[in-house]
């Protein structure tokens, strides 16, 4: 099944500094005069591959809220309207460099916007009553199954640039992305180390439980991606049971300790105190007033960081569950009952953890990843932000 373009972009949505700038996207904001309208984009095909490089902007305007796309001079032209069973979107690719090469465009103010880019084939999309239906990659029947492919997240508005290398949905197709400030100086992120592309391949193989499943390979033999867990656990790659034994240990432990979750680093007077009875876990503030609770979760709510584990744009409950859901991926909340643990190097240590965003972490030169939807609770999101940008970049790396 296709799969909308209004779903939550799970690591953009995930990153609450880029939350607050879509929120404020039409305020006043003293960057305001400094950011234009559009911004280049340089992308640079040093993949070493052969295959015709086909890039696509989308996105919400934040002038007129709606869906569209934005073509190589950076102008929005909204979607037409969908229908039941959806139908072609009209064709919003922009041929991109050869390898070795590079290709500036420019990119508007959208919000929720993506970059996608596919190598040899273009992508399918669709339209349906709903909006834009994208790649759902993880039904084996989608037209995109087979095609090698990847995107970027991004948002620019009035308040600047977040652009991001994600891995919340898949690990494919290499990148990085970076943004050049008004000094003229660039910083980047999304780079894997040296042999990184394949290591994450193999290792996932050599991980025992299931996590090899998640690698989909093309008939000719070429791996295309790595799923992430809570796609895996939808295929049935891996078991519904894969995090049982550490969420029990969680539950077991906060029956008789107290979880103290500080979710603000600017406001470390800010507390909240979780202990489970009855199989729930109740958070109080410093008054002893329950403020949310929890059932026990379980791994898809883990994984992707909603169900069990919502995380609504409040105050309270939202930053509470990012916390968990940090703690649960990372498998810190046995060893450390204050949260969030910040420190990389206590993270992925229990045998029962998010191997997926594990493996990828090792393999990142900064070690910055978006492995889960949450990955930005301690800085360890591949995110890029600056607040006057001169130009954005990705950069298609090598397939080593």
């Amino acid at each position: 099944m296709f799969r909308g373009f209004k779903r939550r972009l799970p690591a953009l949505a995930a990153a609450a500094a880029l939350l607050g700038a879509a929120l404020s996207a039409t305020g006043p904001s003293t960057a305001a005069a400094a950011v234009p309208e559009t911004i280049p984009l340089k992308i640079t095909n040093n993949s070493g591959r052969g295959d015709a490089v086909h890039v696509y902007v989308l996105g919400t305007s934040l002038t007129t809220g709606q869906l569209g796309w934005a073509d190589a001079s950076g102008t929005f032209h909204p979607w037409p309207a969908g229908s039941v069973p959806p139908i072609p979107a009209p064709d919003a690719s922009i041929p991109g460099p050869a390898a070795g090469q590079s290709r500036t465009i420019s990119i508007p103010k959208l919000a929720g916007g993506r970059i996608y880019f596919s190598y040899g084939q273009k992508l399918v999309f669709k339209l349906a009553t709903g909006g834009l239906v994208q790649p759902a990659v993880q039904n084996p029947s989608d037209p995109n199954r087979n095609i090698l492919f990847n995107w970027s997240e991004f948002t620019l508005n009035n308040d600047g640039l977040w652009i991001n290398s994600t891995q919340v949905d898949m690990f494919s197709a290499p990148y990085a992305v970076g943004v050049q400030r008004a000094d003229g100086s660039v910083t980047s992120t999304g780079h894997l180390k040296s042999g990184g592309y394949n290591g994450v391949f193999a290792t996932l193989r050599a991980q025992p439980g299931g996590w090899g499943g998640l690698i989909q390979s093309r008939s000719d033999g070429t791996v295309l991606r790595a799923l992430s867990p809570g796609y895996g656990l939808e295929t049935g790659a891996l078991p519904a049971n894969v995090l049982d034994d550490y969420i029990n240990r969680v539950w077991q432990k906060y029956a008789t300790t107290t979880l103290t979750v500080t979710p603000f680093a600017d406001q470390p007077g800010t507390k909240y105190y979780g202990r489970v009875s009855g199989g729930v876990m109740n958070f109080t503030n410093s008054s002893g007033a329950v403020v949310t609770s929890f059932q026990k979760p379980d791994a898809p709510s883990v994984f992707g960081c909603h169900r069990l584990l919502d995380a609504p744009n409040d105050r309270v409950r939202g930053p509470i569950s990012r916390t968990l859901c940090a703690g649960f991926n990372r498998s810190t909340l046995l060893t450390n009952p204050h949260q969030p643990d910040a420190t990389a190097a206590n993270f992925y240590q229990d045998a029962v953890t998010n191997h997926y965003s594990r493996i990828i972490h090792e393999r990142m030169a900064d070690g910055k990843a978006y492995g889960f939807a949450f990955d930005d609770v301690g800085h360890h999101e591949s995110l890029v932000h600056d607040g006057n940008p001169r130009q954005a970049y990705v950069t298609l790396d090598p397939f080593s």
